[in-house]
């Protein structure tokens, strides 16, 4: 077994060899443990502080490309190197290297294809009361569309299955980790969560300035992955929306009309009717956008295992698990 432990990096000179020294340098069960300097675009010396460290692979994107590219191209990478685990981890030392024990466990044991780290958010003294509500909030919502039991959907310290790392792949720019779990879950990946510690914290994030743009790009990933991986329930949601006033309105007309005892012979009720036609066409449209979602899901799935079986035939391992 080899393990690839992967860290993207974008201008971490000064956390870098903090984070490389926690790296656990033995694991039960793994032969060979190998890192990975992802560099999205550095303008410091991140490059040079991982040669000095003794980092053997490093990956240079040349400009900023953004964490989910970095994310996608390390595993590419891994992948060709040979990896059979591979490891996800921060550049701004967040998570405490030596529980990527317990992350690696679970895949070793073949019980899970992807384990999530997670981090104590409401013991977390350094996350105020709004974040911690939101992040709460989002992995709530995320374990609803991914039909996962993920517990800090957010968190990027994971571990992935070879299998894992070759049916994976990344549509947003903006993050891998919710995306990623989204897909896993919709494509029955094995996901399961275990708790991790956490660093105190060395700088504050470069995806996003405050929360309130961490929710407004988070939740723009979710709703994106919701219609491309879930497309007949969201339009059906959307559809029953529209035809339930529909309804309503339909029923309202028939009271009038028919069941009034003295019904207004000089009321037309046109707008009424106007507005069910309205709703009544917009509902029924949703409902066949979510019919011709689920046939473009299907090709997307034909596709998505294609580019999955061209990957094991490239890199030259095949994952029968």
């Amino acid at each position: 077994m080899i393990l690839f432990i992967q860290v993207p990096c974008l201008n971490e000179e000064q956390t870098l060899p903090a984070v490389l020294a926690d790296l656990p340098k033995e694991i039960p069960g793994i032969e060979a443990i190998e890192v990975l300097v992802i560099d999205d675009g550095s303008i410091d010396r991140t490059v040079a502080v991982a040669q000095e460290l003794g980092v053997k692979h490093i990956l240079k994107l040349g400009t900023n490309r953004g964490l989910a590219y970095a994310f996608m191209s390390g595993l590419n990478y891994c992948l060709e190197d040979g990896a059979d685990i591979v490891v996800n981890t921060d550049g701004d030392n967040q998570y405490a290297g030596e529980d990527i024990v317990r992350l690696v466990e679970p895949v070793l044991a073949d019980r899970a294809d992807i384990v999530v780290g997670s981090r104590p958010i409401l013991k977390h003294k350094e996350f105020s009361p709004a974040k911690k509500f939101f992040q709460v909030l989002g992995s709530m919502t995320l374990r609803l569309i991914s039909k996962t039991r993920i517990r800090d959907a957010p968190s990027g310290f994971r571990a992935m299955s070879r299998k894992a790392c070759t049916q994976l792949y990344v549509y947003s720019r903006f993050s891998y980790t919710m995306e990623t779990l989204i897909q896993a879950g919709n494509s029955n990946l094995r996901v399961m969560s275990v708790d991790v510690r956490v660093n105190p914290k060395t700088r504050d994030s470069r995806l996003f300035s405050n929360n309130f743009e961490h929710i407004r790009r988070s939740g723009a990933t979710i709703m994106n992955m919701f219609v491309l991986y879930r497309p007949g329930r969201f339009f059906s949601i959307i559809g029953s929306l529209f035809l339930l006033p529909a309804l309503i309105l339909g029923v309202r007309f028939l009271y009038l009309v028919f069941i009034t005892p003295h019904p207004d012979p000089e009321r037309t009720y046109i707008p009424s009717l106007i507005l069910l036609a309205i709703f009544a066409f917009i509902g029924i449209f949703s409902f066949f956008l979510g019919i011709i979602g689920e046939l473009i899901k299907q090709q997307r799935k034909l596709m998505e295992e294609v580019n999955r079986n061209l990957k094991e035939i490239r890199y030259g391992k095949r994952d029968d698990r």
